[in-house]
């Protein structure tokens, strides 16, 4: 008992001291990360502002200043405090931007990403060209990477190979350096993709009381209860403060009405014909009256609102930008007119002025914020919102030219629709092959009764996946989606993330079809770039008579086990590490000999090579033991739906032909396929209807031939007997 109480014990402070050193390898981990962000932030710094001096980070966006004794040079911010957008990776990249007083970027570098491409593949360097080719555009501008319709566009072009990821980084760029140069007060708010400002009709005017107002949506409403104010702190620190009692739960917290008040219809009903004429008076071009009409226990306006200060418990919304109110932008509205109006405990008009770029046509959102106090000087707010779209009878909207539509347009599609037409090429280039590698997979049994024809288009099929869909649309999959699909499902699944790469998913998605009705196959021996630059090299080395050499079927049989424990390795190391995942895929040549074409380090290339040259004298060894990739796509083939390979009795047992032809090992000895090895290159088939070279077929026409009957009526041959004299 005792023995056991100590193995115990020395069990649980080895739990603990292998916990400790993990704990302590991650925080050296951390901090070693930590400073060389650190490091990379001061160098930036100190190369375009020399000597000058950093404050501590400040407000929402942990904005630092810039400055050189009395003057302010700039402001630098991290991205990922800003704006979080997933990369092709599936993390944020976070980058370090800076601006200078006017909103100009004066530099965007990349302190930390977890892109596999840039990880394992092209140099980091092209992606800080890349960025600094931000450098001089202002905050406010529209950048597009690639082609753009949009004339008054900064176009930027992409890194080849890398084409998601830097449209990923020009969107984490602009948009968060907009967002922070507007809070700064460095650019105007709003983005150039709003529509133009529609105007209000002043010749619109209808008599109209309460009820039909707030009935067409002329005026809004919201009406909050006690018991959802304690609904809306649930799980914050405010939790529990002040909270209703059953009985008290349903009562109004604040019954809250909004209106703009421009149009007539509602200013005039609502305000009154002199109230509304002084209103209309003050304003200025470009400006728009909002009433707020309240009652309840709590007051929109807040107690502690001062002379100079700001509204803090209501402000507008529009286009993303905060529109806050000052004690200038307020008119005390001491009565309505209007019939069957309830009675309301405070009113105001609230003045949204010129620099807003207000748009009545467009919906906007008046933002209620709820505080409670939590501490002395702390406290948690929440806020509630009611949306306000004006009735498109008041407004009168000018008409875009096509070119802003088509602006607009784009800069509101998603960005992965924004990629999908910029590669409108590549997209209809493989959806055209992959028509017609269709109709050859449904047709297989025509085509491989002309061997010859067959050849040929295989043939020139494999160039077409190398040249185009490898080296120049880089569609050559990899393990590491499988994995990230994988992880995918389990964590936080996005289409988007998937739709990023148009050439992938759509590679990705015709595979999967594939799978269903053919097996893995389909993808190895047509669609895989490094599988076809293998077959061809081959095909090249056979036609020059260079010796092959294949394994007994027996060992060959055993090394497919290969890549299948590749597969668990890789997929085991990602459980841990995703980034650790990924460079241990470099088992893959892929990157290496079709993404960068051979551009690489020696080690690189010397592996992609060394494989190419094994199988200059035997098929695709890469391909048959040890393709991570390969073993995935096998997986989900135990689940076709089809046989489509066609065998006959005699196969295997006492004809060899075709096993002894394959020349990737796929039929066994007894004669049949093994669908989980089999690449699809429909030789056995052509073998399988030729009537000059698959031995079961040419012994039965012999023995028709040997069975044929003589004819029913032969004719008589006359012979003409010699007489000796």
């Amino acid at each position: 008992m005792a023995s056991r109480e100590i193995w115990s014990l020395a069990g649980t402070f080895s739990t603990w001291v292998k916990g400790f050193v993990i704990l302590l390898i991650l925080s050296v981990c951390a901090s070693s990360l930590q400073a060389r962000e650190y490091e990379a932030e001061q160098q930036r710094l100190d190369k375009f502002f020399p000597g000058a001096s950093l404050s501590s980070a400040e407000g929402d966006y942990q904005v630092r200043t810039i400055t050189k004794g009395d003057e302010v040079l700039g402001y630098a911010f991290q991205s990922i405090n800003v704006v979080d957008i997933p990369a092709y990776s599936g993390k944020p990249i976070n980058m370090q931007v800076l601006l200078d007083p006017q909103g100009v970027i004066v530099d965007a570098y990349v302190l930390e990403h977890h892109e596999p491409i840039l990880l394992i593949g092209i140099p980091e360097q092209k992606l800080h060209d890349f960025n600094a080719k931000y450098q001089g555009i202002r905050a406010d501008q529209r950048v597009v990477v690639g082609r753009s319709s949009d004339s008054n566009a900064v176009t930027i072009d992409a890194v080849t190979g890398a084409t998601v990821t830097v449209m990923v980084v020009n969107e984490i760029v602009m948009r968060a350096a907009h967002e922070v140069a507007v809070s700064l007060g460095l650019i105007e708010g709003g983005g150039n993709a709003r529509p133009k400002i529609a105007s209000v009709r002043q010749d619109v005017y209808q008599p109209a009381n309460w009820t039909e107002l707030t009935g067409s949506g002329a005026i809004r409403r919201l009406h909050l209860t006690r018991g959802q104010i304690d609904e809306a702190f649930k799980g914050t620190e405010a939790e529990g403060i002040d909270e209703a009692t059953a009985q008290t739960a349903d009562e109004t917290f604040i019954d809250l009405y909004a209106a703009e008040l421009n149009p007539p219809t509602i200013g005039r009903n609502l305000l009154g014909d002199n109230q509304y004429r002084f209103l209309m008076e003050e304003l200025k071009p470009g400006e728009h009256a909002i009433a707020v009409l309240g009652s309840g226990e709590y007051s929109f306006k807040g107690s502690g609102y001062v002379r100079g200060g700001i509204f803090d418990r209501v402000q507008l919304r529009q286009f993303g930008d905060i529109i806050s109110f000052r004690d200038l932008d307020f008119q005390r509205l001491n009565d309505i007119y209007l019939d069957g109006a309830p009675r309301f405990s405070e009113m105001a008009i609230f003045i949204v002025r010129e620099s807003a770029r207000f748009d009545p046509g467009s919906p906007w959102v008046l933002e209620l914020l709820v505080r409670r106090q939590t501490g002395p000087v702390s406290g948690v707010f929440t806020s509630f919102e009611l949306p306000y779209q004006m009735l498109e009878e008041y407004i009168e909207r000018p008409q875009p030219t096509a070119e802003e539509l088509a602006a607009i347009e784009e800069a509101n599609r998603p960005m992965w629709v924004n990629i999908w037409y910029q590669k409108t090429f590549q997209i209809g280039v493989i959806l055209a092959a992959l028509g017609l590698l269709t109709v050859i997979l449904f047709l297989q049994d025509t085509f491989t009764q002309r061997p010859r024809f067959l050849h040929w288009l295989r043939r020139g099929y494999l160039v077409f996946t190398v040249v185009f869909i490898g080296w120049y649309a880089l569609g050559q999959l990899s393990v590491v989606n499988v994995l990230t699909f994988v992880h995918a499902l389990f964590q936080d699944f996005r289409w988007e993330l998937f739709l990023s790469d148009p050439v992938i998913f759509i590679i990705w998605t015709f595979t999967a079809a594939t799978i269903l009705l053919w097996g893995r196959g389909v993808f190895c021996g047509w669609l895989c770039p490094f599988g076809a630059l293998q077959e061809l090299i081959n095909e090249a080395a056979r036609k020059l008579k260079i010796p092959q050499y294949e394994l007994p079927f027996a060992v060959h049989e055993r090394l497919w086990a290969i890549k299948y424990i590749v597969l668990l390795v890789l997929f085991g190391i990602s459980l841990e590490s995703m980034m650790m995942a990924e460079k241990a895929a470099e088992v893959e040549p892929f990157k290496t000999a079709i993404t960068l074409k051979f551009d690489r380090q020696w080690w690189f290339v010397a592996y992609a090579v060394f494989l190419l040259v094994i199988n200059i004298f035997t098929r695709k060894v890469y391909c048959r033991y040890v393709c991570p990739l390969g073993a995935a796509l096998a997986i989900p083939t135990k689940l076709r739906l089809f046989d489509w390979l066609k065998r006959r009795k005699e196969c295997g047992s006492p004809c060899q032909l075709c096993a002894k032809e394959c020349e990737i090992q796929a039929i066994h000895p007894d004669g049949h396929i093994n669908a989980n090895e089999c690449h699809y290159c429909l030789d056995c088939q052509m073998t399988y209807h030729n009537e000059h070279k698959c031995p079961p077929l040419v012994n039965k026409n012999k023995r028709k031939k040997r069975d044929k009957k003589a004819p029913a009526s032969a004719e008589l041959i006359p012979v003409v007997q010699v007489v000796e004299p």
